[in-house]
């Protein structure tokens, strides 16, 4: 275990600086926990960083001690176990990207992994951090619900696991403990008879989405079997549009039955607004 202290910057002037806060390297899962559990809420998990490294240097976040877990073997790796599809936490995005598994099994997100930011940030930026930050507008997140993901998460008391739909609880928020971590994710195997879209509004590639949305149907017979339709970017959390779901499944697609779901979308989700778009055109774009 590696540790030593990062000092604080005497110079008044430089605002943009992180505060003084401890380092350590841990070597598995258990001494992560571990450390996790000793340091309580003081205590912040460093990865990609690409998150977490602008709000300390904006003093949003003042921990003072952060927990390398890169070197952390469980948390790495895309397998397939049974029929499910496991996301280590430690996962790039580009890895995502360029997975042939990602590609088989859950070519969705292979689809939406372009989107994210630009490629510097692919190369660092992880899997798990996404899903851990609960950013809104984060792709990710919306994905995971879209394809029903199931969160594994480790802390002192043993391994639990949580669907997407109860994992994003409120603005930036998860059912994620201070002294648990992401240790991956499960996702069922793509069928033959699924088919996906991921589509985001942007002013342009690589800012945060104006609103975007993830969807995954699959068919039977010519009909729909199951629909589910995640936006982000439009409310605190990813949403998803249920009632037209519902509308949906049971029936076949034509261009009647896609603008009554748009509809039944736009009354059901309560759209918030951002720095640069109202709330009313948050509905419309969500359409």
């Amino acid at each position: 275990m590696q540790n030593w202290k990062i000092k604080k910057n005497s110079s008044e002037g430089e605002r943009m600086k992180a505060a003084a806060f401890d380092y350590v390297k841990a070597k598995n899962l258990v001494e992560a926990v571990a450390l996790l559990s000793e340091h309580g809420e003081d205590a912040r998990l460093i990865a990609g960083g690409q998150t977490l490294l602008a709000t300390l240097n904006l003093r949003l976040s003042e921990p003072s001690i952060l927990i390398d877990i890169t070197a952390v073997s469980e948390l790495k790796g895309i397998s397939v176990q049974g029929n499910m599809l496991r996301i280590g936490a430690l996962v790039t995005h580009t890895e995502i990207e360029s997975s042939d598994l990602i590609a088989q099994h859950a070519p969705l997100l292979k689809e939406a992994a372009p989107h994210i930011a630009h490629r510097a940030i692919r190369n660092l930026g992880t899997w798990g951090g996404s899903l851990a930050y609960g950013d809104p507008a984060a792709e990710w997140p919306a994905c995971s619900l879209a394809l029903d993901a199931i969160m594994i998460i480790q802390g002192p008391n043993g391994v639990r696991k949580v669907s997407a739909k109860d994992f994003f609880i409120d603005l930036y928020t998860t059912t994620l403990q201070e002294d648990e971590i992401l240790v991956a994710s499960e996702i069922p195997l793509a069928s033959s008879n699924q088919v996906h879209s991921f589509q985001e509004l942007a002013r342009r590639h690589g800012d945060y989405a104006a609103v975007g949305l993830a969807a995954m149907i699959r068919t039977d017979k010519g009909k729909v079997q199951t629909c589910r339709l995640a936006f982000f970017s439009v409310a605190a959390i990813p949403t998803m549009a249920s009632k037209a779901q519902a509308f949906i499944e049971g029936k076949s697609i034509d261009a009647a039955l896609i603008q009554q779901a748009v509809n039944l979308a736009r009354e059901e989700i309560e759209t918030l607004a951002d720095i640069t778009n109202s709330q009313e055109t948050k509905t419309h774009l969500l359409g």
